[in-house]
């Protein structure tokens, strides 16, 4: 599969030739969806804790007699009915891991990422780099690139002046090659690739053989 790639001036410079087995497979958006939930859900941390009427401090005593007061029966001062009272059903601290075997981790990446080609939403640059931080010469990029919506870029090692630069404008995000991830692709518009980001990814999830998936690329006809 080939794609054009571009300057920063929006100049389409070459086609290059994108590995099938990466950015050309059929998208599994159930698969997708499950990386996804799974993903979040792992970055739950599960500190939310809350105590019962067992464990608040306090007196057990009744508050005041049982009968002949023309009011409720009391209980205690720990009462959940009560402020100052426990929580009923209160959360606990809890692990919400999820595990997912890798081959199925690394197809639901592959899936999302063909899923930018199949919808034009994936923009491969020659190279990106600024001699310092501003945000306005990001921006100006962006804009000559048409990208007017949210989008994530994708480098092959961090560079500082790029991210200092990208990081004050709404809905742009990056991110080193070696990272990606379901859960930020799928929340960004398109997805912005340097060349060398774009060989980084097929070096870290296109070698088929040693994984023995047998999910097909697309192929044109």
């Amino acid at each position: 599969m080939q794609v054009p790639v571009k300057n920063t001036t929006g100049e389409i410079l070459r086609q290059i030739e994108i590995s099938d087995y990466v950015f050309g497979v059929k998208p599994n958006k159930s698969l997708a969806h499950q990386a996804l939930i799974r993903q979040l859900a792992n970055e739950r941390h599960g500190n939310a804790s809350a105590k019962t009427r067992t464990e608040v401090a306090g007196s057990t005593k009744k508050m005041y007699a049982q009968k002949h007061t023309g009011r409720a029966r009391p209980g205690s001062a720990k009462s959940p009915l009560r402020k100052g009272g426990g929580i009923i059903f209160p959360p606990k601290p809890r692990d919400y891991h999820q595990a997912i075997p890798k081959k199925m981790k690394r197809l639901a990446l592959r899936s999302v990422l063909s899923g930018k080609v199949t919808e034009n939403e994936l923009v491969v640059l020659d190279d990106l780099s600024l001699s310092a931080p501003k945000t306005k010469d990001m921006s100006n990029i962006l804009s000559v690139l048409g990208i007017e919506s949210s989008a994530l870029i994708a480098l092959e090692q961090p560079d500082i002046n790029v991210v200092k630069s990208a990081r004050n404008i709404p809905g742009i995000a990056t991110i080193p090659a070696n990272l990606l991830n379901v859960a930020d692709i799928m929340s960004h518009k398109v997805l912005l690739m340097t060349v060398n980001a774009v060989r980084k990814a097929e070096e870290l999830w296109g070698d088929s053989t040693s994984e023995g998936d047998n999910s097909a690329p697309v192929r044109s006809t």
